[in-house]
Formats: structure tokens, sequence, C-alpha cells
């Protein structure tokens, strides 16, 4: 016995007409161009050469891969998950004014890394000071706008997180335990930042693209970094060497597998800095 609405051996009607193996009482003169069936108006879908039934379309579809960007990320129309990570950071900072102590709740510092792990990643949705925030804010659009809709939303978030984890990393192993470092807070999405920083640049060099203005946004912050007061090199240089790390698996990933590279890549880096924060914290 046939199922409804599933597709039969054509027959002809009782004048011989074709009829739509679909709706068989109606007369469709039409036939696929895949299948050769008869296909009435309801089953018709205009293809690029003729036309197709339902049926053929549909296996087409499924078959057809996904749209890609050059590195193997789903095409998006806007950057959204820049446009929430920059919404996030102005809430934040909204709520900082009517709730000081806040920093003292969600900003890192090593001392307490272990008894209050969440702060390895909330400190990145703090600023200091309105300057602060927007320098951070306008870096991560530039940089968001341009890498998001390349790299896809699933990576581009995972690159931020992992950026941020990795700044506060590099603070909790460069702190000496006993010393003023130890015991200072820090905040802002600056690892973050400097973990698109790294991502461009290498992205450009994948492609033999000119880095040039990269390289003196690089150096000029390195600087700043490091002769500035009240700015935390550590954090910088771990957001710089975890966004550089996972770049360069997104960037040179095969690309017959970019997808499960991608994901390996994502969970090993992720793994790799949980096992040193566990590391320093052993060594305290």
């Amino acid at each position: 016995m046939t199922e409804p609405n599933q597709p039969t051996s054509p027959s002809p009607d009782a004048d011989g007409a074709p009829v739509c193996p679909r709706h068989p009482g109606t007369v469709a003169y039409v036939r696929c161009q895949r299948c050769e069936r008869p296909t009435c108006p309801a089953c018709q879908v205009p293809g690029a050469v003729g036309i197709h039934c339902v049926d053929c379309a549909r296996r087409a579809s499924g078959q057809r891969r996904g749209v890609r960007t050059v590195l193997g990320g789903r095409p998006v129309a806007d950057a959204l998950v820049t446009k929430s990570l920059i919404g996030a950071c102005l809430l934040v900072h909204a709520v900082q004014f009517v709730l000081p102590s806040l920093s003292l709740t969600l900003g890192f510092a090593p001392v307490v890394a272990m008894a209050e792990p969440w702060r390895f990643v909330t400190t990145a949705l703090l600023h200091a000071s309105v300057m602060h925030l927007a320098f951070n804010m306008w870096a991560l659009w530039v940089l968001g706008n341009a890498l998001e809709p390349l790299l896809g939303r699933w990576r581009f978030a995972a690159l931020c997180l992992l950026s941020a984890l990795g700044g506060s990393t590099a603070i909790y192993w460069l702190a000496s335990p006993g010393s003023p470092s130890w015991w200072t807070l820090t905040v802002g999405a600056s690892g973050a930042v400097f973990g698109l920083f790294a991502t461009m640049f290498l992205i450009q060099r994948r492609f033999g693209r000119d880095t040039t203005q990269i390289v003196m946004l690089l150096v000029l912050n390195a600087v700043i970094s490091v002769v500035g007061a009240n700015i935390s090199w550590q954090g910088h240089l771990g957001g710089l060497l975890a966004g550089g790390a996972l770049a360069a698996v997104y960037a040179w990933a095969p690309r017959n597998r970019r997808q499960a590279v991608g994901l390996m890549g994502t969970a090993g880096l992720g793994l790799l800095l949980l096992a040193l924060i566990a590391l320093r914290a052993l060594l305290v």
C-alpha cells in the first residue's frame, strides 16, 4: 500500500494523459529534469536548468554544502556577537556607577583566583574608567566587524572568551605570591582585544595581505602597556598569545577539515588554559 502524499509511479489517466505522482487526479505534461516524472504546478520547483519536482529539489538541497567564508565560517549578516559583547560591557559599566563594589566582586586578583574562579572571565566585562571602556569598545567594534563575518559567530565568540581567559591566566602566573601584584585587582577586556589584534595579524599574513598597520598598532599598544601606569601588560600578553594560538588553528586548518580542526583546537586551548591555572594553584 502506498502511503499518502508519497510519490508513486506515474500512470496515465483514463484519457491516457500523464498525471502527477503526488496528485494522481492532476494531469501534468511538464516533467522533472532530474527524474523525468510528470510534475504538476503545485510540485514544480524552478531550477537552474528546467523544472524539478519537489522530491528531487529536496534531495539536491540536502546534498548541497552550505556557503562558507574563506576560513570556513558561516557567513553572517551582522556582527551580532560583537554587538552583544559591547552591549554587555556598557551595561556592566553603567551598573558600576550605581554599585562601585561590583569591581571587587567580578574583577580578577590572583589572591582570590581559585576561591572565586569566575573572576578569570567576568573581569573582561569591567572597566576602570570611561576612557578605558571607550578604547576597548572601539577596538572591539573595529576588529569584531572585520573578524566575526570571516570566522563565524561561534569561533569569534570562542576567540574572545579564550583570549580573555588567557589574559587572566598570564596575570595569575606572572604575579608573585605575597607581592603587591598578588593582591592587585585588574579589570578590562584588553586581553580579548589583544587576542583579536593577534588574530587580525595572522589572518592578514595567511592570505598575503599587508600587515603594516596592524603591526604598528600592536607595537604602539605594547609600548603603552609597558610604560603606562596601572596597565596590566601581563593580561595583554596572555590575551595576545592565547588569541594568536587559536587564530593559527582557524587560519591554517585543512580546508576539508576546518570544522573538526576548529572544534578540537578550541577545546584543546581551553583545556590547556585550565590545566595551566590548576598547575599554578598547586605551585602557590
